[in-house]
């Protein structure tokens, strides 16, 4: 097994395809990656930013460069001595344009009969295929025009013998029936990701479509084009274990780590053969590292009441159509609606994680006892892994949890919002060194080839964003005063969107106008509170553009936003090195999203989807690594970000070239009056240093006579390629607030 010392992830897309990526190969060597990390490369809708949309997963996407840039992409990474870890997406396929999904097309055109009606989880028995597209109910506007039926662009096959008579008639004769948009929650008849009337849902358990649908990923295994896959959205399957299995029996030497959510004390089912997670719960240990616990004041009861009740709110909204299908299976949609909002992980794995289905149950049962019999009915069929029931139970609640409370939740419990996080517990404030420790020997033992993460393109905001916010835990009387004096220089008429404003504004800032006008529009409707994607407010959305252009035009308001946010950068800065550090140096194989080797200030997606400047990224690079040659000055922790690029590449590079510094796990203490400031661990001969809480190092006077107990040996500091000649920390961390200690 080819396992990589660190990735890089490029967001692969049209404006940006295969051959643009190949260019990277040398930049990726240079700073120490082992292996590209690409979005999914598959046919995917025309025009699609992301890929996550495949329509053919028998072909390379023509929209990238085709199978000839893709193997011209591997040349040049392999010419570099890089390998290539791809992305794919086995729950679902899009329709968001059907005639660019030849399966979807024919399944349309041909119904049950089409040779690819195996292929899309669709409830045949429940009538003719709901796609839920026009704008009205009605169907005044169809038209047929060469051979199809017609909806403004949406075009739609015609069966065979069918085409006599108008649109409407015609219409009617089809396997599928258009319906007004707003009524594919509660009509749908196939699985769709999430709540994405778009995405459909694809049987990967049937034998058949497996080999099918992967055969073309298979190929890049086997011909040595790929060495990793990372699987998008394992919980949407019906049987995840099975399928990693079948997976893994065709690819037996590939890297393969899973995007399975762990929730809070949740672990990945051992049984399945996987190297582990893609780290979101790494991300949700280190950031908590550098948020000072004593300033919390959130409530884990009050945050999972808040959870539940978008949870079961989104049931209602969003997922009548799949309540309906387990109905069909005899089961209880009011039952089953309040034990899914009821879970705290996103699904059970029968006979696996029971124990989270049992919790949800008694919750159930407490909040509801004149339901007690209907519940003990309902149960015993989740209960039953043969059960059909059970089996689309499991697919729900993922659903469930990612639409209530990523989704929802996470942008209305605003308490402090760098713990609102994909994976994360907003009311988890703060991440102990011991606790830290003991996670990492539990991922050094149990999965150390997993992934580890700081950011993706699936985060609410990026890295460095969080490093800064985490500093407004160490000033929360200062925080305090200045949100109240700009509340009321600038309100809004949502108390708990201000809550989400101010920091947002804070912790990006400096940003355009424009980025936060979209990222502010996107996140009210996400919150579901005051506007929404399906009634948008145009009276709360002016209000916050509003409120907005005061921050940038009001001058006395935009210099207090101005200079506050530039005396918390500093910190920041100690932050995002620390934990950037860390991330890289942990058990796990390390990797560093698009663009963020230098500060990003991104927030959710589409934003941290800009283009990022490679060229600038490379020359910073070649300049860095010729100053340090000729033995000039070390970059200063500055705006430019050359510090930040000076951890990732030391640390990648380090990880590998000598991966045999990387075997173990151990804390190393630190005795002193500012102990509590610093965490510190040794991976086997890679020692890594970071400072954590610099503001409250700063006001206590720094570190003092505080000390690093370092095991016996002689140290070098790989940042700064100086000897370590004391175990004091304020000789340790002089020129930077990390250190990476190599032994010997």
């Amino acid at each position: 097994m080819s396992v990589p010392s660190g990735t890089y992830r490029v967001q692969v897309r049209p404006d940006f395809g295969l051959d643009t990526t190949a260019g990277l190969a040398g930049y990726l060597r240079d700073l120490g990656a082992s292996h590209l990390y690409s979005a999914p490369l598959l046919a995917a809708t025309p025009g699609s930013p992301h890929g996550y949309d495949v329509v053919d997963p028998r072909v390379v996407n023509p929209q990238l460069g085709g199978a000839a840039a893709l193997d011209r992409l591997v040349a040049a990474l392999r010419a570099e001595g890089l390998g290539l870890v791809v992305d794919i997406v086995p729950n679902h396929m899009g329709l968001f344009s059907p005639a660019a999904n030849p399966m979807w097309w024919d399944v349309l055109a041909k119904g049950r009969a089409s040779q690819y009606a195996d292929w899309f989880d669709i409830d045949w028995d429940a009538g003719p295929v709901v796609v839920a597209v026009l704008g009205s109910p009605s169907l005044s506007e169809l038209t047929i025009h060469g051979g199809q039926l017609r909806y403004h662009e949406h075009r739609f096959p015609i069966a065979e013998g069918t085409g006599d008579g108008t649109a409407q008639e015609v219409h009617e004769r089809q396997h599928y029936r258009l319906v007004y948009w707003r009524e594919g929650n509660e009509r749908l008849n196939y699985r769709r990701f999430f709540a994405v009337t778009e995405l459909a849902g694809v049987r990967v358990e049937d034998p058949a479509v497996f080999a099918a649908t992967h055969a073309e990923i298979l190929r890049w295994v086997r011909e040595g084009l790929a060495d990793g896959i990372r699987v998008d959205h394992p919980d949407g399957l019906r049987d995840p274990g099975a399928y990693l299995a079948r997976l893994r029996e065709h690819a037996p030497a590939a890297w393969l780590v899973v995007e399975k959510i762990l929730e809070r004390g949740e672990a990945l089912p051992a049984r399945w053969p996987v190297d582990g997670t893609t780290g979101y719960d790494a991300l949700a240990e280190v950031c908590g590292l550098f948020i000072d616990p004593d300033s919390a004041d959130l409530s884990e009861e009050s945050w999972q009441d808040a959870a539940h009740t978008q949870k079961l709110e989104v049931t209602r909204r969003l997922f009548t159509a799949e309540l309906n299908r387990m109905a069909r299976l005899g089961g209880d949609p009011e039952v089953l609606a309040r034990i899914a909002a009821n879970f705290r992980v996103y699904r059970t794995y029968l006979p696996d994680a029971v124990e989270h289905l049992d919790e949800a149950v008694a919750r159930t049962r407490q909040q509801r006892p004149e339901l007690e019999d209907r519940i003990d009915a309902t149960a015993a069929r989740l209960h039953d892994p043969q059960d059909e029931l059970a089996l689309r139970f499991q697919q729900f609640t993922g659903a469930v949890m990612a639409k209530g409370v990523e989704d929802t939740a996470m942008y209305r419990w605003n308490r402090f919002v760098a713990l609102n996080e994909v994976g994360g517990d907003p009311s988890r404030f703060g991440v102990g060194p011991q606790e830290f420790h003991e996670a990492q020997a539990r991922r050094q033992r149990d999965w150390p080839r997993g992934m580890t993460t700081l950011s993706t393109h699936d985060t609410k905001r990026d890295e460095d964003v969080r490093a800064r916010l985490a500093v407004l835990s160490e000033v929360p009387a200062e925080w305090a005063e200045l949100g109240q004096r700009w509340r009321a220089a600038a309100p809004l008429p949502d108390p708990s969107f201000e809550d989400l404003f101010w920091p947002t504004i804070v912790g990006a800032w400096p940003i355009s106008q424009e980025r936060l006008r979209q990222y502010f529009l996107k996140a009210a409707r996400e919150a579901n509170r005051s506007t929404s994607w399906s009634d948008p407010h145009e009276a709360f959305e002016a209000a916050v553009n509003a409120a907005l252009a005061q921050v940038f035009h009001d001058e006395g308001l935009r210099r207090e936003v101005h200079d506050f946010a530039t005396r918390i950068t500093p910190p920041g800065w100690s932050n995002s090195l620390g934990q950037k550090l860390v991330q890289l140096t942990m058990p796990g194989v390390p990797d560093v999203y698009q663009g963020t080797e230098l500060w990003e200030n991104s927030l959710v997606d589409p934003d941290n989807r800009r283009p990022v400047d490679f060229a600038e990224r490379a020359d910073l690079l070649a300049a860095l690594d010729a100053a340090v040659a000729d033995g000039r000055a070390l970059p200063p922790v500055d705006v430019s970000g050359a510090a930040k690029l000076l951890v990732v590449s030391r640390a990648l590079r380090l990880r590998r070239g000598r991966p045999e510094l990387f075997t173990g796990y151990r804390p190393v203490a630190a005795i002193g009056p500012a102990d509590r400031h610093v965490v510190a661990f040794d991976r086997g001969g890679a020692l890594g240093v970071a400072t954590r809480l610099p503001v409250g190092l700063a006001a206590a006077g720094g570190w003092g006579d505080t000390e690093l107990k370092l095991p016996g040996g002689e140290w070098t500091d790989a940042l700064t390629g100086r000897p370590v000649t004391s175990p004091a920390l304020g000789d340790l961390l002089a020129t930077y607030p990390v250190a990476l200690l190599v032994k010997g």
